[in-house]
């Protein structure tokens, strides 16, 4: 029988150098892979496009040192491994020893097998104590890593998605992008945290299978099979069982990448239409419209149904297979070298040790069938963001009216507005404005009156022409329903200015001013305050964003259709003596605007205009 105990004093040199050279080898092979697989496969160039910016950048080197220092605790995780596989050979040996001492009466036998086995006790402590430390400092550096990156991409798909108002002319796209807010926070978080996970257990899984073979080689004899001697049989045997099984899983699995980018999908338009409802409770409500609600929202609910039963018969038939293939590996060492222990060629703790490496390369094996569910999530989130950043890029490359700043003025040359159907809304628009002047679009329904507002602020994508005005924070745009973010009320109010630097102070005297001096003691409450306050509230906040930010012009999309006619008198006044010099742009229904304007543009419908002059009664 084997007794060479192992070298246990020369084993803190022995491993750093193992260590050292594994690390090195490992990290030349990620980035020789990492390389090739982003010439030559299309989710690992997704994966460039996404975050390569983030690995080559010129500060890059952290991201690449905390790489190094992951790589380093994963093989070094490997070869403290290796070693408990030793030390466990060494303490079941010892109890073989012990046994067999006890049992033939050598008192001699059995104390030296006491003192290896009490000495196996010790390397375990001193094996285990590193281990905890190495996985706990392995966890809080594969998390600082995720964060990190997290935080990165996340302020990149945002300010990509924001870049030259992409999140809103995305939807004149051909295939617009459903659920953006799904793809940047839940998306980013799965992409950063399974590309971490995953490549590291990609390294463990293959310098395990490189260092537990050799093991497995050492402790591995022939086998008669059919008559045919197999040399190493069980080296031979583990890799014919396990890639056989990974090619039938793959085959079984393949699916649950197309199922899995549904589901995400399907629960998030379900989601959304949720959250509608909520945001537009009011209107269904006056409305009654709870059946219809319902049987919209349990018709999206339907979709994410059914694609979980195909997801859950997909899983069981690829779980049942994997599951069935994992129990029948537990037994087959031990049935493959029981014939050599009862022959007394080798001892119970090289059977132990040939269990623990036979399982270490088969789980290691087995990584790419056992992981495939979880890359085929991780395919589904690199489609979702890829197809986001392609969007946005799309959305910047549609047609825009060229803008140009001006000073003090607006200039429109031959501005033309199309429907996207490429029928003409307005055909060779000419006009000037200069400080103080008013103009006031009018037309029928559908004649372009908010599309060519939407001109003017380079989102509407079917125009074209030449529009001088001035830009920045010296425009401002007032729509009919104005938008507060979340926030406190100061926020809301400044918005999109900044609140600090307009001062509490005279926020309040403006709010006075527009009749919401009922809020001015509220400006530190946090609030979704376009929940709270009426439609009437929120268009006198519109105006009073106009008293505080003072722009040069000011574009009005039906800015007074919810208050009365006293009021929007006062609305206006104040605009024209607080800052007499804006020039405004209003689109309306109401003949009571035409006072606090000086010209007339009406829309005839179809591409004809016509100015005039206002003429008050």
């Amino acid at each position: 029988m084997r007794n060479d105990p192992y070298d246990w004093n020369q084993e803190v040199v022995a491993s750093l150098l193992w260590t050292t050279r594994a690390f090195a080898i490992a990290f030349v092979c990620l980035v020789i892979v990492g390389y090739f697989l982003i010439r030559y496969t299309q989710w690992a160039r997704q994966f460039w496009m996404i975050s390569g910016s983030y690995f080559s950048s010129r500060d890059s080197w952290r991201v690449w040192l905390s790489v190094a220092v992951m790589l380093f605790l994963t093989v070094m995780g490997v070869r403290i491994t290796i070693l408990i596989s030793y030390q466990g050979n060494e303490m079941y040996t010892a109890l073989q020893y012990a046994a067999q001492g006890f049992s033939s009466g050598d008192g001699a036998a059995l104390n030296e097998a006491k003192s290896a086995f009490w000495r196996s006790i010790v390397v375990f402590t001193v094996l285990a104590t590193i281990h905890v430390v190495r996985s706990l400092l392995d966890y809080y550096v594969g998390q600082a890593f995720v964060i990190r990156w997290r935080v990165w991409l996340t302020d990149r798909m945002t300010s990509d998605w924001l870049d030259d108002r992409a999140y809103y002319r995305g939807r004149f796209i051909d295939k617009g992008i459903d659920n953006p807010d799904q793809r940047i926070e839940t998306d980013v978080t799965d992409m950063t945290t399974m590309t971490q996970s995953l490549s590291m257990d990609l390294v463990t899984a293959v310098t395990s299978v490189v260092a537990f073979t050799k093991i497995l080689w050492d402790l591995s004899g022939p086998l008669t099979l059919f008559g045919l001697e197999i040399p190493r049989a069980m080296v031979v045997l583990v890799y014919v069982y396990i890639l056989t099984a990974t090619v039938i899983a793959f085959w079984i699995g393949r699916p649950l990448i197309r199922l899995n980018f549904l589901n995400e999908r399907f629960t998030a338009n379900f989601r959304y239409a949720l959250v509608r409802l909520r945001d537009r409770a009011e209107s269904i409500a006056f409305f009654r419209g709870e059946a219809v609600e319902r049987t919209g929202l349990l018709g999206r609910f339907a979709s994410v149904i059914a694609n979980a039963w195909q997801i859950v018969f997909r899983t069981v038939k690829f779980n049942g297979f994997n599951l069935g293939v994992s129990q029948v590996a537990v037994v087959f060492p031990i049935v493959l070298q029981a014939p050599r222990f009862f022959a007394g060629a080798i001892t119970l703790g090289d059977i132990t040790q040939s269990s623990t490496a036979f399982g270490q390369v088969s789980d290691s094996l087995s990584f790419f069938r056992q992981s495939y569910d979880d890359f085929a999530g991780y395919r589904a989130s690199l489609i979702r963001l890829s197809g986001l950043l392609s969007a946005d890029e799309r959305s910047r490359a549609l047609p825009a009216v060229r803008t140009e700043h001006l000073d003090r003025a607006v200039e429109l040359s031959d501005v033309q507005v199309n429907l996207p159907d490429g029928r003409p809304l307005i055909e060779g628009l000419d006009l000037r404005l200069t400080p103080g002047e008013a103009l006031l679009v009018t037309g029928a329904s559908g004649s372009g009156k908010t599309t060519l507002l939407r001109t003017l602020a380079q989102i509407w994508p079917y125009a074209n022409g030449t529009v001088r005005r001035p830009t920045g924070t010296k425009a401002l745009f007032l729509s009919q329903f104005p938008y507060l973010p979340l926030g406190d009320l100061r926020d809301a109010v400044a918005y999109p200015a900044r609140a600090l630097e307009l001062g509490d102070d005279r926020i309040r005297d403006v709010l006075r001013k527009v009749a919401l001096g009922h809020l001015v003691n509220r400006l530190d409450e946090q609030s979704d305050w376009a929940s709270i306050l009426s439609p009437g509230e929120q268009q006198r906040v519109a105006f009073a964003r106009i008293l505080l930010i003072r722009p040069q012009v000011a574009l009005l999309d039906e800015a007074t259709s919810a208050v009365d006619e006293g009021l929007e008198y006062q609305l206006y006044r104040l605009v024209r003596e607080e800052v007499p010099e804006c020039m405004l742009v209003s689109v309306s229904h109401r003949s009571t605007v035409d006072q606090h304007h000086t010209r007339r543009l009406e829309l005839l419908g179809g591409g004809p205009w016509r100015m005039s002059e206002v003429v008050v009664n």
